[in-house]
């Protein structure tokens, strides 16, 4: 059932009232239960129907306790100020859960609507783990992350080793045997 959202002044849901405290950002078709489902368009029925490239989101700082960004954060115009929203409606120690290709899946680049490829050191700017984390003061501490492969026999061993040793699978055999996508989990730190 989608909800209408109204507005306040500030840009704000009008509907703080509602009690959900997990958010699931570009939910398509994939709603989760007891989630503040939330798509760009009407026709997945989301709760809440709004564009992500458009700041402020409308929620309130500190709502949320668990943000699921599955398949989305490729999808958007400016990827640190999308990590500084989530980190403004998240409470302290929220949980952001992530999916996004790797830079060595077809599908990366196949997709006409992906802005960005990821690797495994690209949410270090988020978590003060970079040279270059200087882009943002939002801060994130990294829980986890892997790199996930194809199901096969062969992926079953190239992905442990490719976990075991990221830098140098991306460096060296990203190429010969593509991973599939990235799994993150952090945590918000305020």
């Amino acid at each position: 059932m989608t909800t209408m959202v109204a507005y306040d002044n500030n840009g704000f849901a009008a509907a703080e009232t509602d009690s959900r405290t997990i958010l699931n950002l570009g939910c398509g078709n994939k709603h989760v239960e007891n989630a503040v489902n939330l798509d760009v368009t009407g026709n997945t029925n989301p709760d809440v129907i709004h564009d992500l490239n458009q700041l402020p989101w409308p929620f309130s700082e500190n709502r949320f306790v668990e943000v699921r960004a599955f398949d989305v954060i490729e999808h958007l115009s400016d990827v640190i100020a999308t990590m500084e929203e989530i980190h403004r409606v998240c409470r302290n120690g929220a949980i952001v859960k992530i999916t996004l290709p790797h830079f060595s899946c077809s599908n990366a680049y196949t997709d006409p609507t992906h802005r960005h490829q990821f690797g495994w050191l690209s949410f270090d700017y988020v978590t003060g783990e970079h040279e270059f984390s200087f882009y943002t003061r939002a801060r994130f501490r990294k829980v986890t992350s892997r790199i996930i492969f194809y199901p096969t026999i062969l992926n079953k061993i190239v992905g442990r080793l490719a976990n075991a040793f990221p830098q140098k699978y991306e460096r060296r055999w990203a190429w010969v045997f593509p991973a599939w996508f990235l799994y993150f989990e952090l945590e918000v730190l305020k």
